[in-house]
């Protein structure tokens, strides 16, 4: 008998196998169910809209240092000294030299020679040779120049280094005797000047780490007459300036002369000088300020000067000038022979102290017209005089005024284009008031103007005029009373054109209104003259 718990038990079992059966008609799935959505990460993008920085609106101080366009130099013919520039280093530069020669109507020679050696870069040398020679119509009246001069610089790191050696034999004869019916020996006649000299400086070629400039200059000088009188000049300067910023910068400058002076008849004489000069300095586009003092000591005696200069640019063709200041000079037997070859050899020898007070404006009206015009109030002491001494005349004494007063005015106005066509014109008016000793500024001139007129005609064809005028300078004659000639005029022109490659020909007329005017009294100048010749020129190349 079957149980009903058997049926159960069976029922059980064929469900249960019911259920494990495979569907090969249904595909097996898994649904997984879960919170969690991954997301990508933003990629890294350029912004192209950033931000500008915040706008700085403090005022930069900019110094711009920019050359006066109008400023073109007047063309020199038959002045074709070479210099050593800085040449560019990608560029070829050629040393030019010039042979020039003629002769005059004058029974004058000539001649003039300028060499150029060296890179012109890192070391040169030149040389300079002339002679020149006249014999007038007077009796006695001749004279004679020559000179030799080299110059060279080197270069050794930031430092250029410069000498200077030059020897110069100058001869005249004293012809301004009166009456000329007087005999002399030539010993008496004769004036022979002779001068050695040397010149060493250096410079830095940029500023220093610290800002510093330099500028150190020593000339040494010897000079003598066929008289036995003799001198020995010594000169130094050191300046060194600080740069401190973009506006300010300070300076000191230390100079001094050192004279010995032996004359033929006596003993030695020393004139000495020593100066230093601290001063600040403001510079700004429109502002340039210098402001400092000048202590010295003149053969011991201690004096304090003013060293004060100021420039205000109001615009770009109108500049203001103002000045103060003071310093001291040396009044050698050198300067004063070349100042006046017929004098006397000086008994003595000191120093002038020269104070300038002055005011002035510089400008430009068009692209191609400059002007300048300053006005000052000077004072000198121991300024040199000189009147003819009372036997013929034919020399010169050399006074001394304790001290005078100066009102100067100098003007000066220029065109130029170019080289095509240059002009310039100067002219200077002194009046000497407050003399202390003598009546009059004897030997000084109240007036000079100078014109200079270069044109370049053709490609190869330049002409030159000159005119030189003045008003004669008081006169003090044997019987003692002062006199006033009439004023001179000089004009005098020349020319030079090429006649092939390197080869020139050149022209002087000299005095062309024949005006024997007198520069020093009882001196007649050359009349009328002419001279001529070529010129030669050539270059080293460097390879």
């Amino acid at each position: 008998m079957i149980k009903p718990q058997h049926i159960l038990f069976v029922a059980a079992i064929i469900f249960s196998s019911a259920s494990f059966a495979q569907d090969t008609l249904r595909k097996r799935t898994v649904n997984v169910t879960s919170s969690f959505k991954p997301v990508l990460k933003e990629a890294a993008k350029i912004n192209f809209t950033a931000a500008p920085p915040n706008a700085d609106t403090s005022r930069p101080n900019l110094q711009y240092n920019i050359p006066n366009q109008n400023l073109l130099f007047a063309y020199q013919p038959g002045l074709l000294k070479p210099l050593a520039l800085a040449i560019d280093s990608g560029g070829r530069w050629d040393n030019w030299s010039y042979f020039k020669a003629g002769y005059g109507t004058l029974n004058s020679p000539y001649f003039q020679t300028g060499i150029s050696l060296g890179d012109g870069k890192t070391a040169g040398l030149n040389i300079y040779a002339e002679h020149f020679s006249a014999k007038g119509k007077i009796q006695d009246q001749k004279s004679s120049n020559t000179g030799v001069d080299l110059n060279g610089f080197i270069q050794t790191g930031n430092t250029e280094i410069d000498a200077r050696f030059g020897a110069r034999d100058d001869q005249y004869r004293k012809y301004g005797y009166q009456p000329n019916t007087v005999k002399f020996t030539d010993d008496s006649l004769d004036v022979k000047y002779r001068t050695f000299s040397s010149r060493f400086a250096a410079h830095n070629i940029n500023e220093t780490a610290l800002g510093i400039s330099y500028s150190p200059e020593v000339k040494v000088d010897a000079f003598q007459d066929g008289l036995n009188n003799k001198e020995s000049n010594v000169y130094f300067n050191l300046s060194v300036r600080k740069y401190v910023g973009k506006v300010f910068s300070a300076e000191v400058s230390v100079d001094g002369n050192f004279t010995n002076y032996n004359p033929a008849v006596g003993a030695t004489i020393k004139n000495n000088f020593f100066e230093v000069s601290p001063s600040l300095l403001f510079s700004t586009p429109n502002v340039s300020l210098k402001a400092g003092i000048r202590p010295a000591w003149d053969n011991g005696a201690s004096k304090i000067f003013p060293n004060i200069l100021a420039e205000f640019t109001l615009d770009k063709k109108l500049v203001l000038q103002a000045g103060w200041t003071a310093s001291l000079r040396s009044n050698t037997f050198q300067s004063l022979a070349n100042f006046n070859p017929w004098i006397w050899a000086p008994n003595y020898s000191n120093n002038s102290s020269i104070t300038e007070r002055f005011g002035g404006i510089k400008g430009t009206l068009t692209d191609h017209f400059t002007y300048s015009a300053k006005l000052g109030y000077n004072t000198i002491t121991n300024q040199p005089l000189f009147v003819n001494d009372t036997a013929s005349g034919k020399s010169f004494l050399v006074l001394n005024e304790a001290q005078m007063d100066v009102l100067r005015f100098n003007g000066e106005f220029g065109f130029n284009v170019g080289e095509k066509f240059s002009l310039t014109s100067n002219f200077i008016i002194n009046r000497y008031v407050n003399l202390q000793r003598y009546e009059k500024a004897y030997g000084l001139v109240p007036f000079e103007f100078r014109t200079a007129l270069r044109i370049q005609v053709l490609r190869d064809l330049y002409v030159k005029g000159d005119l030189y005028a003045f008003d004669k300078p008081w006169v003090r004659l044997k019987n003692g009373s002062n006199v006033q000639g009439d004023g001179a005029m000089d004009l005098s022109a020349g020319l030079e054109f090429a006649i092939i490659k390197n080869l020139k020909i050149w022209g002087q007329f000299n005095n062309i209104l024949n005006k024997e005017y007198q520069r020093w009294n009882q001196y007649p100048s050359y009349g009328f003259n002419f001279m001529g010749g070529l010129i030669l020129s050539f270059n080293q190349n460097h390879k």
